[in-house]
């Protein structure tokens, strides 16, 4: 039956057949491409290999296949998780309606592209200053729960738990099982270390796989995963285990291990070697005590047998003449001031006689008092015959006195 190759419309449509023979005669134009990318699928069927190419930058993925005969050309190293570069040509294939890119030639990245694209990634991230000492986080000195970041049933995970349990039985892990190559592996650790960060029972958290080549290890350079980690509050320990090319997580991370078994060495003290160290402390202190003690009873010793503390009774002996000497000296200073006090009293005791009224009247002097008890000094206190009362020197008198003229002094008595 012939073909219509007339414009399809509604009323003169074109058959499947003639739309996928358009689409293969377009895409046959287009020709061989070179292509860069990474391998997340690698099956082998029938000596044909069927996989799948991922850009490295974006989210895009193309489906290969390397036919057999192709098969003997391309490094037998590749496999899923390698960067390569291929050069492809775009197959539609009519009966299935399917788009394959069919690899007429594939390598490796050039080592030496990898290699300048994470030199600077690195030196972007030393000069924010990811990589400086300063910031790196101490580890707990005993960790109670460690968080553990590897692949599921994978050596690293029984290196890690295994020695450190040996060194530790109470330790503890929380384990998130993740791909640590190919496609998934950089969002799936990531999405992990934000996972245990966030737990506050994680004390330490390491990150694990058992070695691998430079190309699988990549995700381990990824810009995204390593900022997280940077940015992490929990110590990071990177345990990913290849000494020729170490990945920049080994630069960020806390803590950087050779192996997960020497991870777990660095986590977790060895209870036994702790216990030693505790028991040859106890030892030194014991003996430094002792020698300080020893040193301490020499020297009261060698104090005791001065001749100032040989013998107590020459301190009392002392002390006792100096107390008697004191209190013969206060007896004759008391003395002293006892008779110059009662010399004193003495003279005061005199001059106040000599200046007693009582002492006046003994000398023949009287006090003449009106009976009003005014005193009488001279004829203008008395109103004529005047009864007075008179003090003597011995005894009192009464009577009655007249003014007679003027006194002595020229007043009238």
């Amino acid at each position: 039956m012939a073909i219509e190759q007339g414009p399809p419309t509604a009323d003169n449509p074109w058959p499947v057949a003639l739309l996928g023979a358009k689409l293969r005669d377009w895409i046959d134009r287009l020709g061989t491409a070179w292509v860069e990318g990474e391998i997340t699928q690698w099956n082998v069927a029938g000596g044909n290999v069927y996989g799948k190419l991922k850009d490295v930058e974006v989210d895009a993925t193309v489906s290969f296949s390397i036919w057999s005969s192709v098969r003997s050309r391309v490094p037998a190293d590749l496999g899923q998780g390698a960067r390569v570069v291929a050069a492809v040509k775009p197959n539609y294939w009519v009966k299935g309606g399917s788009l394959t890119m069919q690899v007429v030639e594939m390598k490796h990245v050039g080592l030496g592209d990898l290699l300048e694209r994470l030199e600077r990634l690195r030196r972007t991230l030393a000069e924010e200053g990811l990589f400086d000492p300063a910031r790196k986080k101490r580890l707990p000195f005993l960790p109670h729960r460690i968080g553990l970041i590897t692949g599921k049933d994978s050596d690293a995970e029984k290196d890690v738990k295994r020695n450190a349990q040996l060194r530790w039985p109470q330790v503890e892990f929380r384990t998130v099982h993740t791909a640590v190559q190919g496609e998934r592996a950089v969002g799936e650790v990531t999405a992990a270390i934000i996972e245990l960060d966030a737990d506050p029972e994680v004390d330490v958290i390491i990150v694990a796989r058992g070695g691998g080549d430079f190309q699988n290890l990549l995700g381990f350079s990824d810009e995204g995963l390593v900022r997280t980690a940077a940015a992490a509050t929990t110590p990071i320990v990177s345990a990913i285990g290849h000494e020729a090319d170490r990945p920049i997580l080994d630069e960020v991370a806390d803590l950087r291990a050779s192996t997960p078994t020497d991870a777990a060495k660095r986590v977790v003290p060895d209870v036994a070697e702790e216990l030693a160290n505790v028991r040859q402390a106890r030892a030194r202190l014991g003996l430094r005590l002792s020698h300080t003690l020893s040193v301490e009873a020499d020297r009261i010793a060698a104090l005791r047998s001065r001749p100032a503390l040989a013998s107590t009774a020459w301190l009392v002996d002392t002390r006792a003449e100096e107390v008697a000497r004191d209190l013969s000296r206060a007896r004759e200073l008391l003395d002293r001031r006892l008779e110059r006090s009662h010399s004193e009293v003495g003279h005061l005791t005199g001059r106040l006689r000599a200046l007693s009224p009582r002492d006046t009247l003994r000398r023949g002097y009287a006090i003449v008092q009106r009976t009003d008890g005014g005193v009488v000094r001279g004829t203008d206190d008395l109103d004529g015959a005047t009864p007075v009362h008179v003090t003597l020197g011995a005894g009192t008198a009464t009577g009655t006195l007249e003014p007679e003229g003027p006194g002595p002094d020229g007043s009238g008595a």
